[in-house]
C-alpha cells in the first residue's frame, strides 16, 4: 500500500481560522499516530474532524489505511472508496483502496482497481508494479509479466519489482531473461533469495553445479530454513549424499520444527543406508506432522530395511491409520508394520487384524497393487494358495513390473504343482531383477516429487 505524504497536506476546514488552526493540529497529531502505529488513536483523532471536512480527501485516505491496519475492513474501504470518489483520478488512491480489497479477501473488485490505476496513470512505475505483483498473487502469471517488465523498463533499480520479474520469468520457462535480471541486481543487492531464485533457474537449464553453488551461496548469505532445504535437496537430487546429510543435519539444528527438512535428513541417511537413523528422522517427521503422506511413504522403506524400532513404527502408522480412515495408503502401511513387528519380534500380533487391514486398504483403492501383493503373501504364509494366486495375478495386473509379485505367484505355482507357468513367472521375475536401475529410478523419483512438493508451497516471497 502507497503512504501519501500526509503531512504536507492542505485541507480546507469549515470555521473561524482559530478553530481550523485547531483542526488542522489535531489532523497533523493524527498523521503522527498513523506513523508511529498509535491507530485506535489516530482514528478517535480523525473521526470528529469529518463533520468539518466530509469532502476531504486526505482525510478519508488516512482514515481508510488506519482501520485497514487495526484491522478494521469494512470502515477501511468505506474510507477509502470515498477518497476514490472524491479523486477519481488519482493513481494512487485506487492502488491503496485496490491493496486493501485484496487484504480483505475483495479479490475481483482489488484486480479492477489495480488496472484503473493503470489506465490513469500508464506510465507510473507504482501502477505498473503493483497490479503485476497483483497477477502473481492470483495466479496469473502471463498476465503480470508485462507489466513488470514495464516497471523494471521504468525502475530498473527497484529491487521487489527485479525480482518479481525475475520469478515471472522463470516460471514461464524464460531462464535466460530471469537469469539476466537476477545477474543485473545481484552487484547492487547480493540477497539469498536471488541466489536462491538463480539455484532454481540454474537446476531447471540443467546447469546442476552452479544451482549447487547457487543455493550454497544462499544458505551462507541466509541461512533461513528454505535456503539450507534448497541447498540440501540440491545434493539429494543429485546423489551427493554425504554433504546432504551434513547440510539437511545442520538445517535439523537449526529448525528442529521443520517436518520438510527431517524428512530431507532421512531421505539423505536412507539413501547412503543409515536405515535406523533414517527411521529416526521420519519418526521426528511424523510427530510434527502427522497427516503428512510422504513421512509414511519414505518410514515405510526405511522400516523395511531395518527391523529396529518395530514398537514406535506400528505406533506411528496405527495413529496415521486412525486419522486417515479413509487413506488406503495409511491402512496398507498400517497392516505392513503389524506384519513386519510380528515376524521380527514374535509378538502376539491378530493375524486377523494384518488381513482386514490389507482388505480395508483394497476396499478404498482397488488399483493398489502393493497391497494385493501383501494379501497375497498374508495367504501364501497360511499356505492357502487358493486365496494368494489370484491376489498376485491382480497385482501383476496393475503393476506389470513388480518384481515380488512375479517370485512370490511362482513361488505358488510350485506348491500347486503348476511347474510350467511357474517357470515362466520365475524368467519374469529373473528379467526384472536385471533391469533393478528401473527400480532405483523410481525411487530417485519418489525423492524428486517430495523436494518439488515441499518447494511448491514456498514459491511466495517470505
Amino acid at each position: 500500500m502507497l503512504l501519501p505524504a500526509f503531512t504536507a497536506a492542505a485541507i480546507c476546514f469549515a470555521g473561524e481560522n482559530t478553530q481550523q488552526q485547531k483542526l488542522d493540529q489535531q489532523y497533523q497529531s493524527a498523521v503522527a499516530d498513523y506513523q508511529s502505529g498509535h491507530y485506535a488513536q489516530a482514528a478517535a483523532r480523525l473521526e470528529p474532524l469529518l463533520p468539518y471536512a466530509a469532502n476531504s480527501f486526505e482525510i478519508h485516505e488516512l482514515l481508510g489505511m488506519v482501520y485497514a491496519s487495526l484491522p478494521d475492513g469494512e470502515k477501511a474501504i468505506e474510507h477509502l472508496k470515498t477518497a476514490v470518489q472524491i479523486k477519481p483520478e488519482s493513481g494512487e488512491a485506487r492502488t491503496n483502496l485496490g491493496a486493501t480489497l485484496l487484504r480483505f479477501g475483495k479479490t475481483e473488485a482489488a484486480g479492477e482497481q489495480f488496472r484503473k490505476a493503470v489506465d490513469l496513470e500508464p506510465k507510473s512505475y507504482d501502477a505498473n508494479h503493483n497490479l503485476g505483483e497483483f497477477y502473481i498473487q492470483v495466479g496469473k502469471v502471463p498476465d503480470a509479466q508485462p507489466l513488470l517488465q514495464e516497471a523494471y523498463k521504468l525502475n530498473p533499480a527497484a529491487y521487489d519489482n527485479a525480482y518479481d520479474l525475475a520469478m515471472s520469468d522463470f516460471l514461464l520457462g524464460k531462464l535466460e531473461a530471469a537469469r539476466v535480471v537476477i545477474q543485473g541486481v545481484l552487484p547492487r543487492k547480493n540477497t539469498g533469495e536471488l541466489h536462491n531464485l538463480l539455484g532454481q533457474i540454474d537446476e531447471k537449464d540443467g546447469k546442476f553445479v552452479a544451482a549447487a553453488n547457487d543455493f550454497e551461496a544462499a544458505a551462507h548469505i541466509d541461512a533461513s530454513e528454505e535456503n539450507l532445504f534448497a541447498w540440501g535437496s540440491e545434493m539429494l537430487l543429485h546423489r551427493t549424499y554425504e554433504p546432504a546429510i551434513a547440510i539437511f543435519q545442520n538445517a535439523a539444528d537449526r529448525y528442529p520444527k521443520s517436518p520438510r527438512i527431517l524428512i530431507g535428513l532421512g531421505l539423505a541417511l536412507y539413501s547412503r543406508g543409515i536405515y535406523d537413523k533414517a527411521v529416526n528422522a521420519f519418526l521426528a517427521a511424523a510427530d510434527l506432522n502427522p497427516t503428512d503422506a510422504r513421512c509414511y511413504l519414505f518410514l515405510s522403506k526405511a522400516y523395511n530395511s531395518s527391523p529396529l524400532q518395530a514398537d514406535e513404527v506400528v505406533e506411528h502408522f496405527k495413529r496415521y491409520a486412525e486419522l486417515e480412515p479413509n487413506n488406503a495408503l495409511a491402512q496398507y502401511y498400517y497392516a505392513v508394520s503389524l506384519w513386519k513387528g510380528k515376524r521380527t519380534e514374535n509378538s502376539n500380533v491378530d493375524p486377523g487384524s494384518v488381513e482386514a487391514l490389507l482388505k480395508r486398504a483394497i476396499a478404498l483403492d482397488s488399483s493398489l497393487a502393493e497391497a494385493h501383493l501383501q494379501l497375497g503373501n498374508f495367504y501364501a504364509d497360511q499356505r492357502e494358495y487358493e486365496k494368494s494366486i489370484p491376489e498376485y495375478r491382480r497385482a501383476i495386473d496393475l503393476d506389470p513390473n513388480l518384481a515380488d509379485a512375479h517370485y512370490r505367484l511362482a513361488t505358488d505355482l510350485v506348491h500347486t504343482g503348476q511347474k510350467e507357468n511357474a517357470q515362466s513367472e520365475f524368467a519374469t521375475y529373473q528379467k526384472l531383477r536385471a533391469e533393478h536401475l528401473a527400480e532405483v529410478q523410481k525411487e530417485h523419483e519418489e525423492v524428486r516429487q517430495f523436494v518439488y512438493s515441499a518447494q511448491a508451497v514456498n514459491t511466495e516471497r517470505p
